[in-house]
């Protein structure tokens, strides 16, 4: 199985930004460990960080035919963006929202999910971890379309 893991804005500055809500991880940390987990899984996963709105939207369409599944933390993206969720929607891969903090627990406009409306599951407040458990749930939901 393939898997695009999909970053959003701010998240290259990772050990550096509000270490109190996401911790010292670097962006470079993060992809090293999600990887190494990846590859325990039986995944490959391609990775695209990029903090402009078009790029995350051509990234997602070209995993049209070539990915699996997508893993997709978009940052504040995913509080705002139509283009994102459309963009999802029309390549209908399986997708996974992830996020780092625990958005419940933050601002009301984190309330909103755009995203929500075109992924099959949500990890928020998980840390690095919740990026693991979206790609075991998506495997799950693979295999079961697949038997």
């Amino acid at each position: 199985m393939k898997f695009l893991i999909i970053n959003g804005p701010n998240l290259n500055m990772l050990g550096i930004r509000e270490p109190d809500l996401y911790g010292t991880l670097t962006y470079d940390g993060l992809v090293e460990y999600v990887a190494a987990e990846a590859r325990r899984l039986g995944v490959e996963a391609e990775f695209y960080q990029s903090n402009h709105e078009g790029d995350l939207v051509t990234a997602i369409q070209q995993a049209y035919g070539r990915m699996d599944g997508i893993v997709i933390n978009a940052g504040a993206y995913t509080h705002t963006s139509i283009a994102i969720l459309d963009a999802l929607k029309a390549v209908s891969v399986p997708a996974a929202e992830v996020h780092i903090s625990d958005v419940a627990k933050r601002e009301d406009f984190r309330q909103v999910s755009y995203l929500g409306m075109a992924c099959c599951c949500k990890f928020a407040g998980e840390g690095k971890q919740g990026y693991v458990h979206a790609i075991e749930k998506l495997i799950e939901i693979i295999r079961s379309k697949n038997t």
